[in-house]
């Protein structure tokens, strides 16, 4: 299976370097854009396409930065799960606004995403969490992320606790993990091109209601 991957990501690679991205009037969704690029990013044979960077800061502006993965992404924004006890989330609760970033260096792409991040509702965290292999679960009751850990040891400790805990039954979805969403209000699509003469298109609104206004920035 990797093998054919590798193929696919050779067959692909740079794909979009000569065309080039159309202006962006000619469809002023940005979410429809996303969306076809990130069906070919899954397409090339890229090793976890849907991994982005989430920023965040603390109301002191120190920013900081980790890898993720995306979940889901539509109209309504880019959804991503974590512990709630997490550095991003306590960053994110006191300073609720983020950035993404997503690249794919086989198409020479790359997406930036900003805008205020909202928790998602309990159920759909629900929903996902139960999605997830069982251990996953385990490991969200067993991890306190983010905070000191001694020893792996504690860490293996925990898991086989909460394992004596939950026995063959329904693992629930623990109060301190879930889901976050952000809501764009800018986005901006790259597409490398010779010569470092990139396409660089934006999106953005001034409010989730409104239009889109779109330009194109120099490389």
């Amino acid at each position: 299976m990797r093998i054919f991957k590798n193929l696919r990501a050779l067959i692909t690679s740079g794909a979009g370097i000569v065309v080039g991205m159309p202006d962006a009037d000619s469809d002023p969704n940005p979410t429809r854009l996303f969306q076809a690029w990130f069906k070919a990013a899954r397409k090339s044979g890229l090793y976890l396409p849907e991994a982005m960077t989430v920023a965040t800061a603390s109301p002191g502006g120190r920013p900081s930065a980790r890898m993720v993965l995306l979940k889901h992404a539509d109209e309504e924004g880019f959804v991503f799960f974590t512990n709630y006890g997490s550095r991003k989330a306590s960053e994110l609760e006191a300073n609720p606004y983020a950035s993404l970033l997503f690249h794919w260096p086989i198409l020479q792409r790359q997406v930036r995403v900003e805008g205020r991040v909202v928790r998602v509702s309990r159920e759909e965290s629900a929903d996902y969490y139960h999605s997830r292999p069982r251990g996953s679960q385990i490991g969200a009751w067993a991890s306190k992320q983010s905070s000191e850990l001694d020893a792996r040891e504690t860490l293996e400790r925990r898991v086989q606790e909460f394992e004596g805990q939950f026995g063959e039954g329904d693992v629930p979805l623990p109060d301190h993990w879930g889901g976050y969403r952000i809501i764009p209000d800018r986005m901006e699509f790259w597409q490398g091109r010779p010569f470092r003469l990139h396409d660089r298109i934006i999106f953005e609104r001034n409010h989730p209601d409104a239009a889109w206004e779109t330009h194109r920035l120099y490389p």
